[in-house]
């Protein structure tokens, strides 16, 4: 089999905090343990939502658990090119149409009431413009660029979750691949970005699962393999909600400065994945023996309740 390649992406939006680190030390574990590699990438093109000095925090955060990288660190900013090219291939298969609908005008088309989460897309622009320009001078707003998804129910595998459906024109419906700023959208950035950086694993937090069908159309639509995914249980906290960086108490930056060893946070996050216990130590320390195939089913408990 060839190597794995996994990577790691984190967005330089706020300091990484409990959860990022049991995803990335499981990916390192993961990649390391078959020989294989791992890349950093910063998934940094919401610009408005980056943060000064977030880069170099993850940077430190990784190193002071002891997880290394390979090769060049790369950041989406400086990768418009290639999302361009893309664009242009499902554009040329008639895949892609301009619509200039708000969140808010999408979710009042639903009848979405307030709170309840995104609402699919209900198709209000598919055929309504024959070009962006047209959608431009029509209305006087930028248009987004969207996605036609086929109806049907789609099946990708999870090698955590196993086979995940879902139909995706009927939950989600034609998904953006630019937003109306002109930037390249999420769900199109990783896909290009992943093929051509060779990755063939891809181990994030199973709160990514649903995102999954809409890259796998986009990978079919532009000839691209899969990569085997793997999605993780999310921590979480005594109230059983996922972990956020808006709570400052969880960053890996404020727990460092309280005087947090790193080798206790690795061996929390080593043993809510099922290893065998070796004390503290950095992430090398349990490399060793490490199989995913131990990861338990349900959420992990924070640090600081699993410490207690």
């Amino acid at each position: 089999m060839t190597p794995p390649t996994g990577r790691l992406a984190p967005s330089p939006t706020g300091y990484l905090h409990l959860g990022h680190a049991r995803t990335f030390l499981l990916a390192w574990w993961q990649a390391r343990s078959a020989g294989g590699r791992l890349l950093l990438r910063f998934e940094d093109l919401d610009r408005g939502r980056v943060r000064a000095g977030m880069e170099r925090a993850a940077i430190e955060d990784l190193e002071w658990l002891g997880i290394d990288w390979d090769g060049p660190i790369v950041r989406q900013s400086e990768r418009g090119a290639l999302y361009r090219e893309a664009l242009a291939q499902l554009d040329a298969q008639g895949l892609l149409y301009p619509c200039v609908c708000s969140r808010r005008e999408i979710a009042e088309a639903q009848s979405a009431p307030q709170g309840e989460g995104a609402a699919a897309y209900p198709g209000t622009c598919r055929g309504r413009f024959q070009s962006p320009a047209e959608a431009r001078r029509k209305t006087g707003r930028e248009p987004a660029l969207r996605m036609r998804v086929p109806p049907g129910l789609r099946t990708v595998r999870d090698e955590i979750r196993g086979l995940y459906r879902e139909d995706l024109a009927r939950e989600v419906g034609d998904f953006p691949v630019t937003r109306r700023d002109g930037e390249i959208a999420y769900q199109l950035a990783v896909v290009v970005d992943d093929h051509d950086q060779g990755v063939n694993e891809v181990l994030r937090g199973d709160d990514l699962l649903p995102s999954t069908l809409r890259q796998a159309l986009l990978q079919e639509s532009l000839g691209l393999p899969h990569p085997r995914w793997f999605h993780v249980p999310l921590v979480v906290d005594e109230q059983g909600q996922r972990l956020a960086k808006r709570r400052g108490e969880t960053a890996l930056a404020a727990l460092r400065a309280a005087g947090v060893r790193p080798g206790a946070i690795v061996r929390w996050a080593a043993l809510s994945a099922g290893a065998e216990e070796r004390g503290e130590g950095l992430a090398a320390a349990y490399l060793p023996g490490f199989d995913l195939g131990r990861l338990p089913a349900e959420p992990a408990l924070t640090f600081s309740q699993a410490s207690d």
